[in-house]
């Protein structure tokens, strides 16, 4: 384990772990909490409230999803096991003070939740980016919860855990990634519905080459609807390019 982490330390900007042995393949060691993580990247957060700041992304690895659209499908399998401390470590080396911890899904893995609350303890400003697809009422109440709503172009509208968006604040936000025209009259019914403007910000930003930015931002303005439009900003800066 020592040698994987001497290895990481050489690429600082974007590390991706090789798979696990399958016999290091547990979330604990004796009584040491771990996490399966794919990378911990530096970038310009692209998204979300917190757009244009430097941010370490700590990607940890799964998801029982699969989105038709998912650009991270290369976060499903492998990755490697690091403990609670390395994770802290590696996020320091980066010196700034915005982390988000994504995936895949990072709620699949139970040791987020300790992860979570030591980044915070640590005293990092937290988000946590997630599918709607796992309970989030036990996320440390310091994290700021990105919940996504999955559309029916996404091809897991069934996933949904409406009922948990009543759990977040109003410093919290809704994200809905718009796959089409339909798509867009489906979000808006339920986000006026629900009236889930109300209650924190929603995000409506469309799929990456499924919807022209400007055609959502169009449908948005005709129907004067009280969501904030948002493109995936590291796109149109790097591309689709993993860890970045």
């Amino acid at each position: 384990m020592r040698e994987i982490f001497l290895w990481a330390e050489l690429s600082m900007n974007a590390t991706a772990f090789p798979a696990s042995d399958a016999a290091e393949n547990t979330e604990r060691v004796g009584a040491v909490a771990r996490v399966k993580l794919t990378e911990i990247f530096l970038s310009i957060q692209g998204e979300s409230n917190t757009v244009g700041w430097p941010t370490v992304f700590v990607r940890l690895t799964g998801c029982p999803l699969r989105c038709q659209y998912c650009d991270t499908a290369y976060a499903f399998q492998g990755g490697e096991w690091f403990t609670i401390d390395l994770v802290l470590e590696r996020v320091a080396a980066h010196g700034v003070r915005h982390v988000c911890v994504t995936g895949g899904e990072p709620l699949a893995q139970k040791n987020c939740l300790p992860l979570l609350t030591a980044l915070c303890d640590t005293g990092y400003q937290v988000s946590l980016e997630t599918s709607g697809a796992i309970d989030v009422g036990s996320v440390d109440s310091r994290v700021s919860r990105v919940v996504d709503v999955k559309t029916p172009g996404s091809g897991e509208v069934h996933r949904n855990r409406l009922n948990d968006l009543a759990l977040l604040r109003s410093d919290e936000q809704i994200k809905f990634v718009i796959c089409s025209r339909e798509d867009f009259d489906w979000s808006r019914d339920l986000v006026l519905g629900r009236e889930l403007h109300k209650q924190c910000t929603v995000l409506f930003s469309p799929s990456f080459q499924q919807v022209e930015a400007r055609d959502l931002a169009q449908w948005i303005i005709d129907e004067h609807l009280p969501v904030r439009f948002q493109v995936q900003l590291h796109k149109y800066l790097w591309g689709d390019t993993p860890g970045r």
